[in-house]
């Protein structure tokens, strides 16, 4: 033994390595969560990215409590502040109790430990050192020692050492066992936290016990005042061990740190989906903090408005939600709830880029096309009346919300008040493929199939979107035509912009959105959608309602709402008014508390009419139309509904069932026809157009048609009877 002392006393004589350098130690470390901040730098989330131990970041040694310094100091290295890297008396303490009782403490200094934290060599693989890990580690300490100050061995000690389980550095263990900043942590903290070092997964007796003899070694006033009485100024060469704190000290302390498991949860939580998103960008650098474009204080606004509005709701099966907001000029993101965490079905999907069917929120693009296009006007009339599509699995027969028909109404109205019924009939004067085309430029790249794949139920949204995509094609309406993409992040190279719609186009379907009495034929005049600030707003509920969406902008912001079930589950009598606007007007609210929301200016290319409608179809009223559609004069719009033929539907197939009687089967031709029409059928009359007829079927191929006194065809379909 005597040898060995010898030998560790010429281990200064060897040549010294040279140890890493602080700042490189420090630019080095890694913690395990990242941190994304808002716009104002305000940690809004923290992402978990390195599952093998908890550390956060860099803590330097003023922000350390004095008090854990000192306890510290006091438990691992007594004489830290003195020696130059090896504690020769501790040594021989050591190696004299070891022959005494056959065992005792180690003789480690801050320093030599230190040393095996920065060399994996060095360290204990599942037993003692051996002989030669002491030798490097005692020469690695010395070579610290040498080149380092004491006070950055210590910083680095601190911020590398093991407290409890995968804790490891100051931060991680004050926050996650006392949820507090390392500059905060009191007396009792700081012993117990010192006494965890030596024993980091002992049981919390053992450690209160360790942290109540560490208190009477410890030379520091915080600690002298944690222990509840005034001590002789020599009891710690006395060691008297009748003193100790009081037990609302350092044991209510260790019941409440080590009392439940460490948390592997992110501290603060507010953007979890925006965090994994753009997690990937900072895996190979996790000690820089990410910056967003989210602000904190608005992202707290709309998780606490979906989540109090879908427990309003829970009840009729509604389990999931999403809001987005963007800012209009700069297309920063700044809100991103991508779920409504505890009551989700599934908390890791991310409702802003799950794709959804659409619903009523693409009727904007129909219409706006429709309006560029010069196929209609806003004060073009359509027929809102029961409608038999024949598509290539059936008869589609689109509705109505309220399965109510209102005749003739205006293109206005009918986008508006989101009828069903006139804007397959817009899509049919349009064409599907052209309205594809405008969708994906409006950047819906989910779109990938030909028009005839989505037929007219495109129309009504049967065609999956994303929030994210919606809320951007909204956005381009508020900037007049003009795409650019969202951002997530700050700063940066943007992609390209371009031209989607003309600004006049995009007036007029602003214009509409916006128009309260229009869609008080479905909503009434007192309804989400009416704010007291100018806004431009669209509801849409998908089929069974198992989606429902509010989208809509102010001069400055577009807000995006999403409501439903990730599971596909319909949702019990919810639609878009009442699940998903009120949570759109609650966050569009708080955007514009204290900031104006002026209607935009008309464009020179939109000009204003008065027109009147026949039969008090609608009120007369002042009406724009893109110059060039607009009628010379202040004029009545014509509103003669023409003839058509209800049912059957063009190309339908009708199959004869033998086992029924052919007396027993039927065919209805229906028709909206004035009086003195006439239902020819291959030529044919069969009798007034005006009321239902009866047909027993034949087979063959047939033409159905409408004709006048004069035998003139106002309309015609063919069908097959097989």
């Amino acid at each position: 033994m005597i040898g060995v002392l010898l030998w560790l006393a010429l281990a200064g004589l060897f040549a010294i390595p040279a140890p890493p350098a602080f700042e490189g130690v420090r630019a080095g470390f890694r913690p395990s969560d990242m941190q994304v901040l808002d716009r104002h730098g305000e940690v809004i989330h923290e992402l978990r990215v390195d599952p093998t131990r908890r550390r956060l970041p860099w803590t330097s040694l003023e922000g350390i409590s004095p008090a854990l310094r000192a306890a510290v100091v006091a438990s691992e290295d007594r004489r830290f502040h003195v020696h130059r890297g090896i504690d020769y008396s501790a040594i021989l303490a050591a190696t004299v109790e070891r022959l005494r009782t056959g065992r005792g403490r180690g003789a480690s200094t801050i320093s030599m430990q230190l040393a095996a934290l920065l060399d994996p060599r060095l360290r204990r693989a599942g037993g003692p050192r051996t002989l030669g890990q002491k030798w490097r580690q005692i020469r690695a300490a010395r070579a610290i020692e040498t080149r380092w100050s004491k006070a950055r061995i210590l910083e680095a000690y601190l911020n590398l050492v093991t407290f409890r389980g995968e804790l490891q550095g100051t931060g991680a263990a004050a926050a996650v066992l006392f949820g507090k900043a390392a500059h905060g942590l009191s007396a009792p903290e700081a012993l117990v936290l010192a006494a965890l070092i030596r024993a980091p997964n002992a049981a919390a007796a053992e450690v209160a016990q360790r942290a109540q003899r560490l208190h009477l070694r410890v030379d520091h006033p915080e600690i002298d005042r944690a222990a509840g009485s005034r001590l002789p100024s020599d009891h710690r060469q006395a060691r008297q061990p009748t003193v100790h704190p009081p037990r609302d000290g350092i044991t209510a302390t260790v019941e409440r740190g080590l009392g439940a498991p460490p948390s592997a949860g992110p501290r603060v939580a507010l953007a979890p989906h925006a965090a994994a998103r753009l997690g990937a960008l900072s895996l190979d650098a996790p000690a820089r903090p990410l910056r967003v474009t989210l602000d904190g204080a608005l992202q707290r606004v709309a998780l606490d408005s979906l989540y109090r509005h879908l427990l309003a709701i829970r009840r009729q099966n509604v389990h999931d939600g999403a809001v987005l907001v963007a800012d209009n000029t700069t297309g920063e993101v700044l809100a991103y709830v991508g779920g409504t965490g505890p009551l989700s079905s599934a908390a890791y999907v991310d409702g802003i880029i799950a794709r959804r069917q659409a619903g009523s929120t693409l009727k904007p693009f129909l219409y706006g096309l429709a309006f560029e296009e010069r196929l209609l006007t806003p004060a073009s009339l359509l027929d809102d009346s029961p409608l038999d599509v024949s598509v290539a699995r059936g008869l589609y027969r689109p509705r109505n919300y309220d399965n109510a028909f209102r005749g003739l109404v205006s293109a206005r109205t009918a986008l508006a008040a989101s009828l069903n019924v006139p804007a397959v009939k817009a899509l049919e004067l349009l064409g599907a493929d052209r309205l594809v085309a405008r969708l994906r430029m409006l950047g819906f790249d989910g779109l990938v199939e030909a028009g005839d794949f989505y037929g007219p139920a495109l129309a009504l949204g049967s065609a999956d979107v994303s929030l994210w995509e919606l809320v951007n094609a909204y956005r381009t309406i508020a900037r007049q035509g003009d795409w650019s993409p969202l951002a997530l992040t700050p700063g940066g190279k943007r992609g390209p912009r371009r031209r989607v719609l003309s600004a006049e186009t995009a007036f007029l379907a602003a214009h509409i959105l916006s128009d309260r009495d229009g869609r008080s034929a479905t909503f009434g005049l007192e309804n989400p959608l009416a704010t007291p600030f100018w806004t431009a707003a669209k509801t849409g509920t998908s089929k069974d309602m198992r989606d429902n969406w509010c989208v809509g902008f102010s001069r400055r912001y577009t807000v995006g709402v999403w409501v439903g079930n990730f599971s596909g589950e319909p949702m019990h009598n919810v639609s878009g008014i009442a699940g998903a606007a009120p949570v759109w007007l609650d966050v569009m609210t708080w955007l514009h508390r204290a900031e104006p929301s002026p209607p935009p200016a008309r464009p020179a290319g939109v000009v204003e009419r008065t027109v009147r409608f026949p039969a008090d179809i609608e009120p007369a009223r002042a009406e724009l139309f893109l110059a060039g559609t607009e009628p010379a004069l202040a004029t009545t719009v014509l509103a003669a509904a023409p003839a058509r033929i209800l049912a059957p539907a063009q190309g339908t197939i009708i199959a004869i069932d033998p086992d029924i009687p052919p007396s027993r089967q039927r065919l209805a031709f229906a028709a909206r026809a004035g009086a003195g029409l006439r239902f020819l059928l291959d030529a044919a009359d069969l009798g007034a157009a005006d009321r239902h007829l009866l047909w027993q079927p034949v087979p063959g191929r047939h033409t159905l048609a409408i004709v006048d006194r004069d035998r003139l065809a106002l309309d015609t379909i063919t069908f097959e009877v097989r």
